[in-house]
């Protein structure tokens, strides 16, 4: 996690760099300035910071993976990696559904209320597909 931590690194020092620059490339007296921009950049460069003290913090508290040692062969890395799902249609109609939902939003709001009663349904079926048919556990 070393190498991700000097990554998330880099891109703070680098925003905390760009985000004066910006505030004072694009200060105009007589506009007041463009405080969207730097606020956005400011928050950028918190959260960059934030990432890159959580990667260091536990970086420096855990053994190092085999990609990070530089004696690590490919071997060291084998084993169970998780449990990736197969295809599942459930977040298409999901969309779909949200899609009614916001056109309901926009149109009327029986059209809103079909879309929730929708939602829940995909929502549901998401959450439950591994409980049952091909995939079940």
């Amino acid at each position: 996690m070393k190498a991700e931590a000097w990554v998330f690194g880099s891109v703070t020092a680098f925003c905390a760099l760009v985000t004066p620059a910006y505030w004072i490339i694009t200060d105009n007296s007589a506009k007041g300035g463009d405080w969207t921009g730097t606020s956005a950049l400011t928050m950028t460069t918190l959260l960059f910071a934030m990432c890159t003290l959580y990667l260091g913090f536990h970086a420096s508290r855990m053994d190092p993976r085999p990609e990070d040692r530089k004696d690590g062969e490919i071997a060291d890395g084998a084993g169970e990696l998780g449990f990736f799902p197969p295809y599942s249609w459930w977040p298409l109609w999901c969309s779909l559904t949200l899609a009614v939902i916001v056109l309901g939003v926009v149109l009327a709001w029986w059209l809103f209320a079909i879309g929730v009663i929708l939602g829940l349904l995909a929502v549901q079926g998401w959450i439950f597909e591994y409980y049952r048919g091909e995939h079940a556990h």
